[in-house]
């Protein structure tokens, strides 16, 4: 009984584990698309920054995803 009991709390911890794991997927998920819409929405309100943009934009993500 007592493995029983060792495996039951092995497989709860693990699914809480998953939980938090799709939660923060998620999350990075939102923010990405975020960031993605806001720099379409300033590339469209000043074409002529497009390139600053998205060198702004590719090293946030970089920094961000380390």
């Amino acid at each position: 009984m007592e493995i029983a009991k060792l495996i039951a709390d092995v497989q709860g911890m693990t699914a809480i584990a998953v939980g938090l794991v799709l939660v923060w997927a998620l999350w990075n998920c939102y923010r990405l698309w975020s960031i993605g819409g806001k720099f379409l929405e300033g590339a469209a309100r000043q074409p002529e920054m497009v390139p600053m943009l998205q060198v702004k934009m590719l090293l946030l993500l970089v920094c961000w995803t380390r």
